[in-house]
């Protein structure tokens, strides 16, 4: 990212290599479309392009930089969403997604989980989308989301309490 920061356009190549599919991953948790979630990550990176001047390895790193981006993209997505009268996204119509082939669990309970994941309000469906589907560490989540450790742990407890409570809602 430092050669992409001084006009090294070409370097990005790489770094989109190796980040647009988990990125991509993270807009489809948030908003259960394909082809908005290929908007977003397309949009975040000519973001990253856009504003690669206010990278800076001394805040953190590129990864955590990158998700705070992402999760600025999608926040002007939905209030843009909000915008458009009779537009919103509904998760019942969106795609089914195809779900890892783990032993012992069904598409029925994937897709249940989808549904509770859906229900979740934006701000603890994105910490969990953080969090479980990407892998990041509550450092970098905070880093992301500008607060502090513990607050992104009460803030997992309580979203994963309410998944809970939502997922078995259904059954």
């Amino acid at each position: 990212m430092l050669l992409v920061k001084e006009g090294h356009l070409s370097e990005l190549t790489t770094l989109f290599e190796r980040y647009q599919t988990s990125l991509y991953n993270f807009f489809l948790r948030l908003t259960p479309d394909r082809a908005v979630s290929q908007d977003l990550t397309q949009n975040l990176f000519y973001r990253v392009i856009r504003y690669r001047g206010s990278y800076d390895p001394a805040q953190g790193t590129f990864r955590s930089w990158i998700y705070r981006m992402a999760r600025n993209v999608h926040i002007d997505y939905c209030k843009q969403e909000q915008k458009v009268a009779g537009r919103q996204t509904d998760p019942s119509v969106a795609e089914q997604h195809a779900a890892e082939e783990v032993s012992g669990y069904t598409q029925d309970q994937y897709q249940r989980l989808d549904d509770a994941l859906a229900e979740l309000a934006p701000d603890q469906r994105e910490v969990l989308v953080l969090s479980r589907y990407q892998g990041l560490k509550y450092e970098e989540i905070a880093r992301i989301r500008e607060s502090s450790v513990a607050a992104v742990k009460v803030q997992v407890f309580r979203a994963l309490r309410q998944l809970r409570t939502l997922y078995f809602k259904q059954i």
